[in-house]
């Protein structure tokens, strides 16, 4: 499924943080990660998803890398990071470029504010407006639907390990992004290291 044009030419600069105010006039600013964030960043993963998110094939394909440019976000409320998403560089087995998703994760206190949608969102349209084609993701089809994505647009792909194909999910951020598509997901030859992880945001 092509994310839809409104959408697509979004523009969004990734020194301005997106705002929202919940019921109880606290704020939600999503930004991107700051280098001071990884420790807040780690431990509401770990509550999240537990110590076993480590093992998930998604995992082998981010371990020792650092996200896309840009592409890192955390959601805050009264200063405190309630939410994360990442995007990371990828590519199939011809070196077609694509970014991964996740994981993408919120505290378990603040999952009812809408906080998820907010983040994929806000990640989908910094990834259209730096001009990425694709992103692919493992997750829960039922909430991923809501924002485009399909498993029908995988069909030709695979992870590097055990994968439900019903979870295994893609967004073309441009049209036909995905249609020639093929093989095993990978990570490309001039992705960027750990040592180059996120800049603080301006």
């Amino acid at each position: 499924m092509t994310l839809s044009a409104s959408a697509a030419q979004h523009r969004h600069s990734a020194s301005i943080a997106s705002l929202r105010s919940l019921p109880d006039r606290r704020r939600v600013v999503v930004r991107e990660e700051r280098s001071g964030d990884r420790a807040a960043r780690e431990a509401l993963l770990d509550a999240a998803m537990g110590a076993e998110r480590v093992l998930k094939t998604s995992e082998r394909l981010r371990e020792g890398r650092a996200p896309a440019r840009g592409l890192a976000l955390v959601a805050t409320v009264d200063g405190q990071i309630v939410g994360t998403v990442r995007l990371w560089h990828v590519c199939d087995a011809a070196g077609r470029p694509a970014l991964l998703l996740g994981p993408l994760a919120v505290s378990q206190d603040h999952r009812e504010l809408g906080i998820g949608g907010m983040l994929m969102r806000e990640a989908i349209a910094r990834a259209s407006g730096r001009g990425h084609r694709a992103i692919l993701l493992v997750g829960d089809a039922a909430y991923y639907e809501r924002f485009g994505f399909s498993a029908a647009v995988t069909r030709a792909l695979d992870m590097p390990g055990p994968v439900d194909r019903n979870r295994f999910l893609g967004l073309e951020l441009q049209a036909g992004a995905l249609d020639a598509a093929s093989g095993c997901i990978t990570v490309p030859l001039a992705a960027p290291a750990a040592a180059r992880d996120v800049r603080r945001a301006a």
